[in-house]
């Protein structure tokens, strides 16, 4: 049903989107500039080393260099909390065989927070794309899970596994300072090298335990290695439709300051719902570097933030950049977030964002439709319900996914008039939007006409594309096509595979990719190993994940992409995305609101083009409150 609806929406006539693919912006804020400067590896790289360099006065010259400065943008980017889970595997949300999100973009831009095991193991992916392959692990030691990169050269001569612990802020020197030291060697001697006080100037400026010195007794202890236990998906990306707003606020309350949507544990420190951490050098990095006490207990110190998308499709013409499938029954629009739908919960349990009864994630408003149905996975099942009145409220079947279809069940020309507006509310991540800084802000703007289309990460999603093999077997194929008919430019893909306690270093997984239906194949990830070096501890994590991404040029519509290895590994998950070209873009309203000296203030620009530039006034103290998109014709 979907592909030929696929090929319906195709043949449309003719019918052009013109919308914005891929906004984003950064200004010169010196610590938070937003999305701009850290949405792809590249300009996170970039992004890093250029801070690390004004932080500490080195350039970023070895490897040792280059994960220092990922360390130090991490612990002021990413905070420890419990985040809400996914349903990964059609079991209900956090439920399931593994209910880590242990994709790197979605923990870095839904979240921002998450336990030690989670977040370790996403930091697999930078660590992947910054030194090359099967060069970070994450690892166990006591009551904790931490993280090494294999460094070598110089003082580390043909290689050490070194710790590199960004949920405990911690890196440890030799006591010489000449090098960093790795969990095996630290364990026998943790007392003294964890010490604040043990020659505090072989640590070059970073204070071990930087959050909380009694952490020290975590690494008393090196027990299991998770070779490749993370992955990266496809970059973050936006889309939004002519009708379409998305607004993003950086704290709790959205905008009457009382209306909490989150996702994840809710622990309502100092009276306000949701995810918090006092502890943390996010929202006060400059007091990192050269630390001697560490953070205090702040509460609220780093909370969560929200992403807004307010749809108003214009059932006349407009509304076609959303459609998926279309007849003279029923429209049905798509929907797809780099962050996550959130839930005001319907009570005040920790754990209430999975209860029924949860509100403002997903609301329909308006003249009174009929029935609509919901599928969060790309139509294989639906949910119903019917609206009666000018409010319906649907998110208890869409919360803790980053996609959905709704499909409404009268024809377009009966939908025009009924001032229809489909409210999203997702969580996201503080510390990478957008903000301001005092006298004057510059702003950069970038919309790089593109969007995507995902068969995951939910094993349902990917079971809708399914056309050959099957998971829980060494092979299985997914079949994926744009959404109306537009060019592929990237195809990204990953799988969750059993490789076994220990892995088997010998063993090939291969990720390929078909444009013709799988008469000829090309390799997307070709000899992909799991490799084991340096000093290992007695136990492993008994999988892993092998992933990789490819640019196409041309005209392809749809591919298909296959998983398989040599050594009869059962996949248990795996999901393909397109990266695909959009429409000729619109312009873009873009709209700050702060505070500073001067009270309240917002500021609103027209983009010129797909590139602009411009300087937001604004005085001392400011207070970045929102930024907003909006697609103008």
């Amino acid at each position: 049903m979907q592909l030929q609806g696929l090929v319906l929406l195709a043949g449309m006539g003719g019918w052009l989107c013109a919308d914005v693919g891929d906004p984003q912006v950064r200004t010169d804020h010196p610590w938070y500039p937003g999305e701009l400067a850290c949405s792809t590896f590249e300009r996170l790289f970039a992004t890093q080393a250029s801070l690390y360099e004004r932080v500490t006065g080195r350039p970023v010259t070895t490897d040792e260099d280059k994960v220092l400065a990922a360390w130090l943008w991490r612990n002021t980017h990413y905070w420890h909390g419990e985040e809400g889970g996914q349903d990964l595997w059609g079991k209900g949300c956090g439920k399931g065989p593994d209910t880590k999100q242990r994709e790197y973009w979605t923990g870095l831009f839904a979240h921002g927070f998450a336990l030690c095991g989670t977040t370790h193991a996403q930091w697999v992916a930078e660590m992947e794309a910054l030194l090359g392959h099967g060069r970070g692990r994450s690892v166990g030691a006591a009551g904790h899970n931490s993280f090494e990169v294999f460094l070598s050269g110089g003082e580390y001569g043909r290689g050490r596994w070194v710790l590199l612990d960004h949920d405990l802020s911690t890196v440890v020197f030799t006591p010489d300072g000449k090098r960093l030291m790795g969990l095996a060697e630290i364990a026998p001697n943790w007392r003294q090298l964890t010490d604040r006080r043990y020659k505090p100037e072989r640590q070059r400026g970073w204070l071990p335990c930087g959050l909380y010195a009694g952490d020290a007794s975590s690494f008393s202890q090196f027990s299991v290695a998770e070779y490749l236990s993370g992955y990266a998906g496809p970059p973050p990306m936006i889309h939004l439709r002519r009708g379409e707003t998305l607004r993003r606020y950086l704290q709790p309350g959205l905008d009457d300051g009382k209306t909490f949507v989150f996702w994840g544990r809710n622990y309502r420190t100092a009276g306000i719902p949701g995810p918090e951490r006092s502890r943390t050098w996010v929202n006060q990095p400059e007091k990192m570097y050269g630390s001697s006490n560490g953070t205090p207990h702040i509460d609220g110190q780093a909370r969560f933030a929200n992403a807004v998308y307010v749809y108003k499709p214009d059932f006349t013409g407009t509304y076609r950049e959303a459609v998926v499938m279309e007849d003279d029954k029923q429209v049905t629009l798509e929907f797809a977030t780099p962050f996550i739908i959130a839930a005001t919960p319907a009570n005040d349990k920790p754990w209430g964002i999975y209860d029924p009864g949860a509100r403002n994630g997903l609301v329909l408003r308006g003249e009174p439709v009929g029935k609509v149905s919901v599928s969060v996975d790309r139509g294989r099942s639906w949910t119903e319900a019917t609206m009666t009145d000018g409010t319906l409220d649907l998110t208890d079947a869409v919360k803790g996914y980053r996609q959905y279809w709704l499909r409404l069940h009268k024809p377009a020309k009966e939908l025009t008039g009924s001032g229809l507006t489909i409210t999203t509310v997702c969580q996201c991540n503080v510390a990478v939007l957008p903000r301001l800084k005092d006298g004057g802000s510059q702003v950069t703007y970038e919309a790089g006409r593109h969007a995507q289309v995902n068969a995951g990460p939910n094993l349902p999603q990917a079971l809708a594309h399914v056309v050959a093999g099957r998971f829980e077997s060494p092979s299985v194929t997914l079949e994926l096509a744009t959404p109306r008919g537009e060019p592929i430019r990237q195809v990204y893909a990953a799988a969750h595979v059993r490789s076994g306690s220990p892995p088997d270093p010998n063993v090939l997984y291969q990720i390929e990719y078909s444009r013709d239906g799988g008469q000829t194949w090309d390799p997307l990830v070709k000899d992909w190993r799991i490799n084991r070096q340096g000093v290992e501890p007695a136990d492993f994590w008994s999988q892993s994940f092998c992933w990789g991404h490819v640019n196409l040029p041309g005209d392809t519509r749809s591919v298909r992409v296959r998983f398989r290895n040599s050594g009869g590994k059962a996949y248990i998950r795996a999901e393909a995305h397109l990266v695909y070209e959009t429409g000729p873009p619109d312009r873009t309203r873009v709209t700050f609101a702060w505070t500073d000296d001067t009270g309240d203030q917002t500021h609103s620009h027209v983009t010129k083009g797909s590139r602009d530039q411009w300087t937001v006034p604004t005085g001392r103290n400011v207070q970045t409150r929102w930024v907003e998109f909006e697609p103008i014709p």
